[in-house]
């Protein structure tokens, strides 16, 4: 549809397909809030009580249930481990037996320090809080586990950065063809669309994992996302904005990102 159709079912299609686009950016939009507003704190807090938890006072007499707010040690028995690189997912776990305190199966982000040396049979420790297994020993050797809290939301704030670009992406090309149904160029998929939402997703994931490497403060994702984001929706507008201004017949001369 270009912005010279003057036929009303175009128009009627146009305007459903923006009320459309509105209502579904609602989804990123709240997922976005709850990501700032309920996931970010809970994690936030959630490391903050880890790192205040002491430990048990009485080991030997403590159980995982009783000892839910205070680091228990453990001795543990290792039944088996899974150690497979190049596997997104479950690719570093261990099966431990300490019973009858604790047994069960632990997560890894990866195999060093401590999952790589382990065989079954071997005899390990253990800190439990909160009923999991936060961190495993062997020798002078330790590893967390992927339960245990991290002081790492550069990564959250990247996700819940990504959701409100998205929401306001869906939301500013419906909003445009409710406005101008006949003329809403150049606030189309291909190529405006299409090549923000790549920008988008390469800038959170480019800027977000460095800064959890790094350890640079997280409001620097998010400000520097936007910023990439903004400028690259700025040039992109700039070398489009012929193909919403052409002649009267419709006809334009390809901009750079139209012949890629």
């Amino acid at each position: 549809m270009t912005g010279t159709d003057t036929n009303p079912r175009s128009s009627i299609r146009a305007r459903l397909t923006g009320v459309l686009l509105v209502l579904v950016s609602l989804v990123p939009a709240v997922s976005g809030w709850l990501v700032f507003s309920a996931w970010l704190p809970s994690d936030v807090e959630r490391y903050q009580e880890y790192r205040a938890a002491e430990p048990c006072p009485d080991p030997s007499a403590a159980t995982a249930k009783a000892a839910e707010d205070c680091l228990l040690t453990v001795a543990l028995t290792v039944e088996r481990t899974k150690n497979e690189p190049g596997k997104r997912s479950g690719s570093y776990t261990a099966t431990l037996d300490g019973d009858p305190v604790w047994s069960g199966t632990v997560s890894f982000g990866d195999p060093d320090p401590v999952l790589e040396r382990l065989v079954p049979g071997d005899r390990i420790t253990g800190t439990l809080w909160r009923c999991e297994v936060m961190t495993v020993g062997k020798g002078e050797l330790r590893q967390n586990t992927s339960d245990a809290p991290r002081d790492e939301p550069q990564m959250t704030y990247a996700i819940g950065t990504f959701l409100g670009l998205l929401a306001a992406l869906g939301f500013g090309f419906g909003a445009v063809r409710i406005a101008r149904p006949l003329g809403h160029e150049p606030f189309t998929w291909r190529p405006l669309g299409k090549t923000l939402l790549i920008v988008m997703t390469a800038a959170c994931a480019g800027v977000g994992l460095p800064a959890v490497w790094i350890g640079v403060p997280a409001w620097i994702v998010p400000v520097v996302v936007v910023l990439i984001v903004a400028v690259t929706a700025w040039q992109l507008h700039r070398h489009l904005q012929p193909t919403a201004d052409g002649d009267g017949d419709g006809a334009h001369s390809p901009s750079p990102i139209e012949q890629t």
